[in-house]
């Protein structure tokens, strides 16, 4: 590959400059709709990384939303929604046929509804305040107007799931058991709120356990799911309780109503309501400030990266890139990592002629690591590694009982994770399975998994990728270091050794698709990146002994799987596989996504070509990856047309432009716009410890203004047009030596 260098990269230009290459930013940051919707699939989404909104508006002028929750799991481990909130203002603003605009402002994260023209008109501004659990609800009217507020739940009563419905349930679907879903309870009536919660008065923790031999740990660990409680309190000044559900605000040209959030595993129903009064008592600041805060929380968050292009049919590329990444915002700051099947928000839908509710999503509670790394590798480039840290709480909170799974199951020590698992660590049940037959304790009945262990290692690779990034060297210590002891000393007593002295990875599988293969190479290339990345970090931030023990484990790791074709090297899924391919993935250019053994300027790099041209399988929706991989190997063409392709397939269903899928999964499918976000900024740059690289699969066509983040807390940022690179800016400017511009093809 050419390599050109610019020579007026720290000229810093006129702001006209860096303009003209800016596409329309309203179209790229906004959503704006003059009609309202049918219902829940014409919903904008809006949260504030911890609790999620679907906001839609009803022909007849009712205002809806669906609120949803990071921590909202029932006892049977699906998410639930914490309801739904109607509201309708009375005389009816749609009375008329009057004009509608409904508005999305993502550099905000504020929705606008307005109803009338300027001299009539009726706003509603909506939004989850970014700083507190409360979605903020306000209206101005020209005239006076009602305000009636409805918490409404469809849980109304306990029933048992239809069968089109147990998928939601994932972990239940086979047992042969009936899936019950308990119902939510109204507050008491209290003057001026009203209360409606979710309260798990059952857990599967316990059976889950006894089902997968793990019944000992019973005494160890604490079920995460029982008297969990979650719910919402409508409240506003001047309004009063109409009944147990409905809260009514006389006529007035303003109002502003409040709806308090609250998620906790309490003891008494009592106690969780005691804890929301106590949030609602401590909510004092004013609309005004509060909407600055929150404002100003979503400004930093665009301000710190961006990447606009100018060019031919780009526009939903930006806005596709620009809006997964405020969706992923919405929900990035939770209790729990983001669900890669629907995210927050999920809604209604219909499948084969039957409805399902907006609880549904396809694969149901448990995560799956090759679908939920997906939403996670974007952040680190996009500056958004804060978001990173609820995934990595939640396996680091696992380990202890990873540990003690694997001394139960296979008598040594170390720690394993199932590819598929529930956020407390167990397998799903479904998986584990139900006709075990004469299948030994720790042997799953489901073959897709069976051996299926390596998630871990890229976990740690996307945890180096955080410190990177960040340089918090405690991380190491709080994440990394906790994580990596167990999870490599489980490969190297889990396996033994062949006669030369390397591991013999075997029984394992190559992803699921080849489900019994000797030294599978995501396994092989996933070690020897962990490894290398451990032993890459400054000696003054290891121990003697642990880079003693990462050597000898980095010496023992097999060569990575090759095989021939006409004569020509190509990699290969595995040293050998034993059995025909059962699913639709490349295990053999994991070399090049995740683990970065192949690309641009290292060894192998016509060899990893080959082998891409050559793929089994060709796709770029959901989970398949193949527009990072190409631009990883500078294959500039390839990946534009996959990302192009990617960006324009949206959910037919949904009127939101970014809610993608369902793919392999549901709707909106993370998955899909992650590795939108994580293909795009790859072409644009890309880093190798400390050299970073610009421009590496860029489309000379492609005027673009980007700001983007690199290892070593650096930021690029930078103007090209034109086939010029008018401005660039790196900061520290120290880390200017660490940057090769290479030519735009």
């Amino acid at each position: 590959m050419n390599i050109k260098v610019y020579l007026i990269p720290l000229v810093l230009l006129p702001l006209l400059a860096w303009s003209a290459v800016e596409p329309d930013l309203e179209e790229v940051y906004t959503v704006a709709w003059d009609s309202p919707s049918e219902g829940s699939a014409g919903s904008m989404p809006l949260g504030n990384g911890a609790y999620g909104l679907n906001l839609w508006v009803e022909p007849g002028g009712d205002i809806c939303f669906y609120i949803s929750g990071s921590g909202a799991w029932s006892g049977n481990a699906r998410l639930l929604k914490l309801g739904r909130v109607r509201i309708t203002l009375e005389p009816g603003p749609m009375e008329g046929n009057v004009p509608f605009r409904q508005v999305l402002d993502t550099r905000t994260g504020i929705a606008s509804i307005v109803f009338g023209g300027e001299d009539n008109a009726t706003r509603v501004e909506i939004w989850v305040d970014a700083n507190f659990p409360v979605v903020r609800v306000q209206m101005r009217s020209a005239i006076p107007r009602r305000m009636r507020a409805r918490a409404e739940t469809w849980r109304s009563e306990p029933r048992e799931l239809r069968p089109e419905e147990r998928d939601s349930a994932y972990g239940l679907v086979d047992s042969g058991k009936p899936i019950l879903v308990e119902p939510d309870v109204y507050g008491d009536g209290a003057s001026g709120a009203i209360v409606l919660y979710h309260r798990n008065e059952h857990s599967i923790w316990g059976e889950t356990l006894r089902h997968q031999g793990m019944e000992g740990w019973r005494t160890e660990g604490h079920d995460p799911l029982l008297h969990r409680t979650f719910g919402m309190r409508l409240s506003g000044e001047g309004f009063l309780c109409e009944d147990a559900r409905t809260l009514v605000g006389a006529e007035a040209q303003s109002h502003l109503l409040n709806i308090h959030l609250h998620t906790e595993q309490a003891e008494t129903p009592a106690a969780w309501r005691d804890a929301l009064e106590d949030l609602a008592r401590k909510d004092t600041r004013s609309y005004d400030q509060a909407l600055r805060e929150h404002s100003a929380w979503w400004n930093a968050f665009q301000e710190r990266s961006w990447i606009h292009i100018e060019g031919n049919d780009v526009a939903h590329i930006n806005r596709g890139y620009a809006l997964q990444r405020y969706i992923t915002a919405c929900a990035g700051r939770g209790e729990f990592p983001i669900k890669f099947n629907g995210s927050l928000f999920t809604v209604d839908a219909e499948e084969k002629g039957r409805h399902l509710d907006a609880d549904y999503r396809r694969w149901g509670g448990p995560y799956w690591f090759q679908n939920t790394r997906l939403v996670y590798w974007p952040m680190p480039a996009a500056g958004d590694t804060g978001m990173m840290l609820p995934l990595f709480k939640m396996y680091r909170e696992m380990l202890p009982f990873a540990e003690a799974r694997t001394q139960t199951y296979f008598n040594h020590k170390g720690a394993f994770f199932p590819e598929t698992l529930y956020f407390w660590g167990a397998y799903a049940n479904d998986n584990y399975g139900y006709a075990r037959n004469e299948l030994p304790v720790g042997v799953t009945e489901n073959r897709y998994i069976r051996y299926y262990y390596d998630g871990a290692l890229e976990l740690i690779l996307l945890m180096l990728a955080y410190h990177a990034y960040t340089e918090e060297d405690a991380f190491l210590n709080e994440y990394v270091f906790s994580l990596t002891e167990p999870v490599l000393r489980f490969y190297f007593e889990h396996y033994g050794k062949d006669e030369q002295g390397a591991l013999r990875v075997y029984p394992s599988q190559a992803l699921e698709t080849y489900q019994d293969a000797v030294n599978p190479l995501p396994v092989v290339a996933g070690l020897q990146s962990v490894l290398e990345g451990l032993l890459a970090l400054p000696e003054s931030l290891t121990a003697t002994e642990q880079r003693l023990q990462w050597e000898q484990w980095l010496q023992a790791v097999p060569a990575l799987p090759t095989r021939e074709e006409k004569g020509q090297a190509l990699l290969a899924a595995a040293e050998k596989l034993l059995e025909k391919p059962a699913n639709v993935e490349n295990p053999e250019l994991y070399a090049v996504f995740p683990y970065r053994l192949h690309g641009i300027n290292k060894p192998g790099l016509e060899m990893a070509r080959r082998t891409f041209e050559l793929r089994r399988v060709k796709g770029n929706r959901g989970w398949s990856q193949d527009e990072t991989q190409a631009a990883l190997l500078g294959l500039t063409e390839k990946a534009r047309r996959g990302l192009d392709d990617r960006l324009r397939r949206k959910h037919e269903g949904s009127r939101f432009p970014a809610f993608w899928g369902p793919n392999y999964d549901w709707v909106p499918d993370q998955d899909h716009g992650g590795n939108a976000m994580t293909a795009l900024q790859t072409m644009l740059l890309q880093a190798d410890g400390n050299q970073f690289y610009l421009f590496p699969a860029w489309p000379k066509d492609w005027n673009v203004s980007f700001k983007l983040h690199a290892p070593g807390n650096t930021t690029v940022q930078g103007l090209y047009r034109d086939g010029n690179l008018l401005e660039l800016s790196v900061e520290p400017e120290a880390h200017l030596d660490q940057l090769t511009v290479l030519t735009p093809q």
